[in-house]
């Protein structure tokens, strides 16, 4: 029988009749496709079809062929929960690379108290591995939400808040980042269609140290494209008005005033430089925000909480 390479003409024929095989019993959700795989491969080696050293070339092109049609599925679909997770973690690791905790563990908790019951009245209540809040030690006037659910918010910015309601509105702002993506819309387009050209080459070819160390360097840049836009460059003002309204719902229905929203940018307008390198930067002015808010809810009330939230307030946040 004529040999193509290192496979019989048959055999190529019996590697196509494996991946028929592969795909009724995978459709049929009866096994794992490398499970289905191997049977198929041992079916054509125990009947003689193929020879054991070319068992041994089937399973490994499959193998591969297996791998890079997983890759090719999750690069379409995007980001398992999973992959969000470790992709947020990362970015907050860059964030503390940057700025230092706030060692304050009374206010710590409170604020992830406040965070974890707003994020229920959210679109997404929950992440793989779960929300998390942490206050930075820094006198900017910031906030940053990773892509899981790793939010942080800076001293300076919790000083501008006069009311729980406040502290709620601005978590709440930040959650709706989360629920719309915003961190993974991020990622440079480019880095994407790289990540799939190299899923295609690496289809052509068994998987090596080469291939994986090349994706290991888009991911790390995936990383960094969201690090750049958190700490450097910020959202566009599309996303930052989103968030916005996301943030008005969720205080609707949690129950917290929404007129904070506009309190806190009120604030956070007269303290801010337009010059500066934190906030102003990296978000549209509080005014526009403002503007915005105005059109989407018309007059709010006043009232910004009760005596029970001053307490807590006052209590937690009332000395940073």
């Amino acid at each position: 029988m004529m040999r193509i390479g290192r496979f019989h003409i048959g055999s190529i024929f019996t590697a196509l009749g494996i991946f028929a095989f592969i795909c009724v019993f995978a459709a049929a959700g009866c096994e794992t496709l490398e499970q289905v795989a191997e049977v198929g491969v041992s079916l054509a080696s125990s009947s003689g079809v193929i020879d054991s050293g070319e068992a041994d070339n089937l399973r490994q092109g499959l193998a591969s062929g297996s791998r890079i049609g997983k890759a090719a599925i999750k690069a379409y679909e995007g980001f398992t929960p999973e992959q969000v997770h470790y992709l947020s973690r990362s970015v907050g690791a860059m964030i503390l690379g940057r700025y230092s905790p706030y060692n304050n563990q009374k206010a710590n908790e409170y604020v992830n108290l406040i965070g974890q019951t707003v994020a229920l009245a959210s679109e997404m209540p929950e992440t793989y591995g779960g929300y998390r809040f942490l206050i930075l030690d820094s006198s900017e006037i910031n906030a940053f939400a990773a892509p899981g659910g790793h939010i942080f918010v800076t001293r300076g910015l919790l000083e501008c808040c006069r009311s729980e309601d406040a502290v709620a509105a601005v978590l709440a702002h930040e959650i709706g980042h989360v629920q719309f993506g915003h961190g993974l819309k991020s990622i440079n387009q480019s880095r994407r269609l790289e990540l799939l050209k190299v899923v295609a080459a690496e289809a052509q070819k068994v998987g090596g140290s080469e291939s994986t160390s090349e994706i290991t360097s888009l991911f790390s840049g995936c990383i960094s494209d969201i690090a750049g836009t958190l700490i450097t460059k910020g959202y566009s003002r599309e996303f930052e008005f989103e968030a916005d309204k996301a943030a008005l719902t969720i205080l609707k229905r949690i129950g917290y005033e929404p007129a904070a929203l506009s309190d806190i940018l009120k604030v956070m307008g007269s303290r801010l430089d337009p010059s500066g390198t934190d906030f102003a930067k990296t978000h549209p002015s509080p005014e526009k925000r403002l503007s915005k808010i105005r059109r989407q809810t018309g007059p709010v009330s006043a009232k910004l909480d009760d005596s029970a939230r001053r307490a807590r307030f006052q209590k937690n946040l009332g000395k940073l």
